[in-house]
């Protein structure tokens, strides 16, 4: 069982555990620096409405300790306003499905805001684990697409949707 958390100022460390962390961002074009990770801390905790988007803290709940992160944000994508989601999930806690519960709550609150149609989540294609949990949550891949990250890097990705309502 896993529970989602706001993002607190105390969540640094698992910026550090994931972004800052070779093996987690191989598929991500490497490891942020120091700066960069505090820059996106201080983003994630400006958050201050969630129709704009949020980021959370996954938490498996029997030990209350962070396995990983899933946020939602707005982007254009394809002349339209729509929601992003991605996540990590700390080496120690993959292959449990806590990413794919974790999307499956995402894809939840972003419903009950109705505010954008669609939900897309961008993974490389080489990435299998992320695209697995892409599939089990329900969203629809409509194919190989460039994708931007980081900035000023392409990227190949499946850009896979999920329609939040009608």
């Amino acid at each position: 069982m896993i529970a989602l958390r706001a993002w607190s100022q105390s969540d640094l460390p698992i910026l550090q555990q994931t972004v800052g962390e070779p093996a987690m961002m191989r598929h991500l074009g490497g490891v942020e620096s120091a700066a960069a990770i505090e820059r996106r801390h201080r983003r994630y905790l400006e958050t201050e409405f969630p129709e704009k988007g949020a980021m959370y803290v996954i938490l498996l709940c029997e030990q209350r300790v962070a396995a990983g992160t899933i946020g939602y944000w707005q982007r254009p994508w394809n002349g339209e306003e729509v929601y992003e989601t991605g996540w990590m999930v700390l080496p120690k806690f993959a292959g449990r499905g806590i990413a794919t519960r974790a999307a499956q709550i995402v894809i939840a609150k972003a419903r009950r805001l109705r505010a954008h149609r669609f939900m897309h989540a961008f993974p490389s294609v080489e990435n299998v684990s992320s695209n697995k949990v892409c599939e089990r949550a329900g969203f629809t891949n409509l194919g190989e697409c460039a994708f931007e990250y980081p900035k000023g890097s392409m990227m190949r990705c499946n850009d896979w949707q999920i329609e939040l309502y009608r």
